[in-house]
């Protein structure tokens, strides 16, 4: 993509490359993707030297298509000239479908974009398209290159990797949250204020496909608020959390299951200090339910947002890998649940994951994730306790296994407070065994008894009153397993 200049004067001499300070070049392309065209298509842009800025516009057209059938849908990214290569160095911004047009310079760029050098060489545009038409897809980009000093980046300045805390305590955090720097509205002023709000003790800045935002929280943590960097790695097979990665390190996200690639980039989230946690794994948008499988995975988000029927089906899938492991056919995976929170009305902390860790950093979060020590709740106001004991004096709380002869007796014990109008249930390897109403204040212990021979594991559930359609109450609050038996 060669230039033309654009401002009064370009071209004249004084300044690298032959042009002048505040001069500009302006180039528009135009194409068409049809049916069928790969996932990503890059668009070369010769940038010469001298260049301070460059500004990237884009549209597409938008045809009526049958019901029923996808219309067309494009995000952008850029590469610089380090090259497009998967995991390579080049990345240099991605805003999905969020914007319409982005600027990168060395002192500052778009939110979603990274500030930095503005070095001669072959850029790239990444054109993402989403979805075509079957008319196909016709786009019209302006790249406009300005010359000038090339200023200077700030040093970024990133979370630091602990807080105060309460020492062994449980810790309350949103793993799963969106911000201007992808595709929310709200500031991360704003997010660090609402978190503080709903009672978290830690969050995750998660967007899509950018590092961008790793910087932007400067001066919004404290002792009562921990931020962890991380990623939603958006591919068009699912979405996966890259949870609490080093600052600054960026996963790829440009494959999908038939290529055979994801463990390669979830070993690339644990070598960047992250976990590795599927994201709402059987959400109805398009490229959004997960079709890598759970062998990589540290963790799975069983529920996403408001707890709805794709929530549920995670959770009976879940459950399933749960009997797999009692089996002896797999390790077991922690189920954790987050809010998705993108704008207004979205609440951060709905849901919100319950880790007991040694301290609130990052490692041992990420410790009491892995292990499992979690239960998810939709608010703060819930609060519980879940322990399952023998009759003599043995004891295992979330995540723990109670060794016990098989037809010993097995007492589960919820205690739960801040649930009104809920009611609980004991779920094992059978299903739901055991339900029944809380108090009207919420607040209440329930107890049920069982044997390692009727139960592989017991977990609990605290649930709203069931809907007209006669399937389960929406999830106010639920535990991770309690396992039964020897081992």
């Amino acid at each position: 993509m060669r230039f033309a200049d654009a401002a009064p004067g370009g071209g004249a001499g004084g300044g690298p490359a032959g042009r002048a300070d505040g001069t500009a070049q302006t180039r528009r392309v135009t194409g068409h993707l049809p049916l069928g065209t790969p996932d990503f298509v890059y668009l070369p842009v010769d940038v010469p030297h001298g260049v301070r800025e460059i500004a990237v516009s884009y549209t597409y057209d938008k045809p009526t298509v049958p019901e029923g059938t996808p219309g067309n849908a494009c995000d952008i990214g850029i590469f610089d000239e380090r090259g497009t290569a998967l995991g390579g160095a080049g990345f240099r911004g991605w805003s999905g479908g969020a914007r319409t047009e982005f600027f990168l310079r060395a002192d500052d760029a778009t939110p979603g974009y990274l500030p930095g050098p503005v070095d001669a060489g072959t850029w790239h545009i990444a054109l993402g398209p989403y979805t075509i038409a079957p008319q196909g897809l016709s786009y019209d980009i302006t790249v406009t290159l300005r010359f000038g000093p090339p200023g200077r980046t700030p040093a970024p300045v990133y979370p630091p990797e602990r807080a105060r805390g309460r020492g062994r305590a449980w810790y309350r955090g949103d793993n799963h949250l969106h911000s201007v720097f992808s595709d929310g509205k709200r500031t991360p002023a704003r997010i660090a204020a609402l978190a503080r709000a709903a009672g978290l003790d830690f969050l995750t800045t998660s967007e899509h496909n950018t590092t961008a935002s790793h910087r932007a929280w400067d001066g919004l943590w404290g002792d009562d608020l921990l931020i962890l960097t991380g990623e939603e790695v958006t591919t068009r097979n699912g979405h996966v959390l890259a949870m609490g990665t080093d600052p600054g390190v960026f996963i790829d996200w440009r494959y999908r299951a038939r290529d055979n690639a994801f463990g390669r980039y979830a070993r690339a989230i644990r070598r960047a200090g992250g976990l590795v946690i599927p994201a709402h794994p059987h959400a109805t948008c398009i490229g959004c339910n997960w079709k890598f499988g759970l062998d990589d995975a540290d963790a799975v988000e069983v529920w996403n947002g408001p707890y709805g029927p794709d929530d549920e089906i995670t959770l009976a899938e879940w459950d399933n890998t749960l009997v797999a492991h009692t089996r002896g056919r797999s390790s077991w995976l922690p189920a954790v649940g987050h809010s998705d929170a993108h704008r207004d009305p979205d609440v951060v902390g709905l849901p919100q994951t319950v880790v007991l860790a040694e301290d609130l950093t990052r490692r041992a979060l990420q410790d009491g994730i892995r292990a499992g020590r979690v239960w998810i709740a939709e608010s703060s106001a819930i609060d519980l306790t879940f322990t399952v004991s023998g009759d003599r004096g043995e004891h295992a709380g979330i995540a723990e296994r109670l060794a016990l002869a098989r037809t010993a007796r097995a007492t589960a014990r919820l205690e739960v407070s801040g649930a009104p109008g809920c009611a609980v249930s004991f779920v094992t390897d059978q299903g739901r065994l055991f339900t029944t109403a809380l108090p009207p204040s919420g607040t209440g212990t329930v107890t049920w008894q069982t044997t390692p021979d009727n139960a592989a594991y017991i977990r609990a559930e605290v649930r709203h009153p069931p809907t007209s359609t006669g399937l389960p109450g929406p999830m106010a609050a639920m535990t991770n397993p309690v396992f039964l038996g020897r081992g």
